[in-house]
């Protein structure tokens, strides 16, 4: 079980202001150093907050993995596969919303990921997951097409607003991962998370390999440090 950081939101600070800090590389290098086994990254066609230059940066920077998060389109593809990260997570993407707001729907996007995106990422090293909901289809799609890992969406369990609910959607999640581990793929899980919600799901959801962690990461840092915020983070996991 791995931590990887998510340091889109640093980059939407120093957006704010329009300045050249916070510096999301140095969050980055501060985030290893802590103990987190790598970083994300969501490169968005709006590049409302990880920009080009980031990205570039990152990928000098980084000692550990490289997650590049990003909506399957030709322009991504091209920066992706330049960057050569190691790994990508595909997304999906919309203008209007303020974050990714659900799974990839796998039915409406399997023929145009096998003919146009996965025949270009099979020329590569980075290897793929897909950000999708915990649903029995979507998973089986996913290990048809032949991805390497899918990123189970925590979301709904996150803002689940009840404590049935909440167990409801650690159910879900905990079918999801024993389906993709037996389906020959990794797990991963990602968005909503935070010091409160982590431990009922590293306690429930077995064969997690990588655990995304950014918005909740960076505004807990606020508090506590970047640095004592991702120990934490990396305590909850340990002790699970």
């Amino acid at each position: 079980m791995q931590l990887l950081v998510n340091v889109d939101h640093v980059a939407t600070l120093r957006n704010a202001r329009g300045e050249g800090y916070p510096d999301p590389t140095e969050a980055a290098e501060v985030c290893e150093k802590a103990g987190a086994t790598g970083i994300v990254f969501h490169l968005r066609k709006d590049r409302r907050h990880i920009r080009d230059e980031d990205v570039h940066k990152l990928k000098k920077q980084v000692q550990g993995t490289l997650d590049f998060e990003m909506a399957a389109t030709d322009e991504m593809l091209d920066v992706c596969i330049e960057v050569d990260p190691h790994l990508v997570t595909l997304v999906p993407e919309s203008r209007e919303e303020l974050t990714t707001e659900g799974g990839l729907d796998m039915a409406s996007v399997f023929e145009d990921f096998k003919q146009r995106v996965f025949s270009r990422l099979r020329e590569t090293d980075i290897a793929t997951s897909l950000f999708i909901d915990p649903n029995k289809k979507d998973i089986e799609l996913a290990a048809e097409l032949g991805s390497d890992a899918i990123e189970l969406h925590t979301g709904t369990y996150a803002n689940a607003p009840n404590k049935e609910s909440k167990k409801h959607e650690l159910e879900r999640l905990r079918k999801g991962a024993v389906l993709a581990h037996d389906l020959g793929m990794k797990v991963n899980v990602g968005h909503g998370l935070n010091l409160t919600n982590l431990k009922p799901l590293v306690e429930t959801v077995p064969h997690l390999h990588d655990i995304s962690i950014g918005h909740a990461l960076v505004s807990s840092a606020l508090f506590y440090g970047l640095d004592t915020t991702v120990k934490k983070f990396l305590q909850i996991m340990e002790n699970a």
